[in-house]
C-alpha cells in the first residue's frame, strides 16, 4: 500500500518562469501566475505548503484591460484618518506605477495569510523589458490570453 505524498519545505523543487505581459489581458494573466505561485500546476501540490515557483513578469506597462476598465476601474487606499480615502483609476495607475496593477491583481488571488505572503514574495514585476534575474536562468512561459 502506497502512502500519500505530502510536500514539505525540504522536498519542494522550485523553477523560475519569465512572462512577457505585452498585450496580455490583466485578469487572464493574473489567474495563471497566481496558480504558478501557489504551485497548483504541479502534481505534488499540497495546500498547506508553499510549493510554488518564482515568476518574473516583464513589460507590465503594456498590459491590456478589456472594455472601459482603463477609465472605470478604480483603485482605492485609505490613510487611516477621517476623509483619508484616496482613489485612482486604472489609466493613472498604469501611467505612474504599471507594476502595481499586476501586483494588486495577483496578490488578491493568493491566500490571505502567512502562506500567501510567502507566495507573493516569489513574484517579481518590472515595467520594462529588463530584469536582474538572468543568473536564475528563467524559462519563458507562454500564456494564452492575448487580446485579438
Amino acid at each position: 500500500m502506497s502512502k500519500t505524498f505530502m510536500a514539505n519545505a525540504q522536498n519542494v523543487e522550485r523553477k523560475w518562469y519569465l512572462v512577457d505581459a505585452t498585450d496580455l489581458v490583466l485578469g487572464r494573466l493574473s489567474t495563471e501566475v497566481a496558480a504558478i505561485l501557489r504551485g497548483k500546476h504541479k502534481p505534488t501540490f499540497t495546500p498547506h505548503v508553499d510549493c510554488g515557483d518564482y515568476v518574473i513578469i516583464v513589460n507590465a506597462e503594456k498590459i491590456a484591460l478589456t472594455g472601459n476598465k482603463l477609465q472605470d476601474k478604480m483603485y482605492y487606499r485609505h490613510s487611516g484618518y477621517p476623509g483619508g480615502l484616496k482613489q485612482r483609476n486604472a489609466k493613472t495607475l498604469l501611467d505612474n506605477q504599471p507594476e502595481k496593477i499586476l501586483e494588486k491583481a495577483i496578490r488578491g488571488m493568493l491566500p490571505k495569510n502567512k502562506l500567501g505572503a510567502a507566495m507573493y514574495r516569489k513574484l517579481f514585476v518590472y515595467a520594462g523589458p529588463e530584469h536582474p534575474h538572468q543568473a536564475q536562468k528563467p524559462e519563458v512561459l507562454n500564456i494564452k490570453g492575448r487580446e485579438e
